[in-house]
């Protein structure tokens, strides 16, 4: 019997229609997580676990696995993204890291940009932020990153939010299993890390003036997370709200969430359909 199962993290996953208090929901949480060494041993073999399963995935060609990271700007998607799928063949996992709308992409239906990165069948995507930007930055900023027709329209987040479900439906139905992660830091962790990359070159490159300006939307940017996680978190694409403070903590818990889905979707290896390439001989 496998020992990777959701029923361990069931108390990070989002209830749809949940009432979401951010400052409740810890940042850090070590319950039923072992101690940090032990804890980095199990994510290390979960990671290559999640690569077997992948080639599996890959091999079928029958089912895939999106997976969506959200957070607050150094929340640490791409540390995620390095840690958990440090074992997944290159050829079957496509990362694509979705930044604020750009002009052209304002000028299309707010979808657009990320239908095209889905992940094909056989294959696990990952987004580094999503489709949810638009119902996120574009909601804290839409005196500039909405066009003027949408500017004041109380109806338009919910619209947005049926939208998505719509859209998340329409990928499970054609056999895509969406996975979320909100990736939850306290606002000191937050500063404490832009500190860091202030102090080592080598991640002076990742230093921007909005991480200054956007500090002072914390409160604006929690808000829209806590409306939106309940209204789009569904039993098809579950929202999980992983405690993000400490990255070892973090890394196991949505590396086991992760290998107990690609079990419970269960790939398997497809038959020979032609038996005598067995035993045909290479000249």
């Amino acid at each position: 019997m496998s020992k990777y199962s959701l029923k361990h993290f069931e108390r990070y996953r989002v209830d749809s229609g949940s009432k979401v208090k951010l400052p409740k929901r810890p940042t850090t949480d070590a319950k039923n997580i072992p101690a940090r060494e032990e804890a980095d041993a199990a994510t290390d073999k979960a990671a290559e676990h999640i690569g077997q399963l992948q080639d599996v995935l890959y091999a079928e060609g029958k089912h895939a696995l999106l997976v969506v990271l959200q957070g607050m700007d150094a929340a640490g998607k791409d540390g995620t993204v390095r840690r958990v799928f440090d074992n997944v063949n290159p050829t079957g996992v496509n990362v694509t890291s979705f930044k604020q709308p750009t002009w052209l992409e304002l000028r299309h239906d707010f979808l657009w940009r990320c239908h095209e990165k889905v992940p094909a069948r056989g294959t696990l995507g990952v987004f580094n932020r999503s489709y949810y930007e638009d119902v996120l930055i574009v909601r804290v900023h839409a005196d500039r990153l909405l066009p003027d027709n949408l500017i004041g329209d109380k109806k338009l987040w919910d619209r947005r939010f049926t939208l998505i479900n719509s859209f998340e439906r329409l990928l499970a139905d054609n056999g895509t299993t969406v996975l979320k992660f909100f990736l939850h830091i306290s606002k000191q962790e937050q500063a404490q890390r832009f500190r860091d990359r202030q102090k080592d070159p080598d991640k002076h490159w990742k230093l921007a003036a909005a991480d200054f300006t956007e500090r002072g939307f914390w409160n604006d940017y929690q808000a829209a997370y806590e409306e939106m996680l309940p209204e789009t978190s569904t039993d098809h694409a579950p929202w999980y709200i992983i405690p993000g403070d400490k990255k070892w903590a973090r890394n196991y818990i949505i590396s086991h969430i992760i290998a107990a889905t690609l079990e419970r979707m269960n790939p398997k290896f497809p038959e020979l359909q032609d038996k005598s390439l067995i035993t045909k001989r290479f000249k």
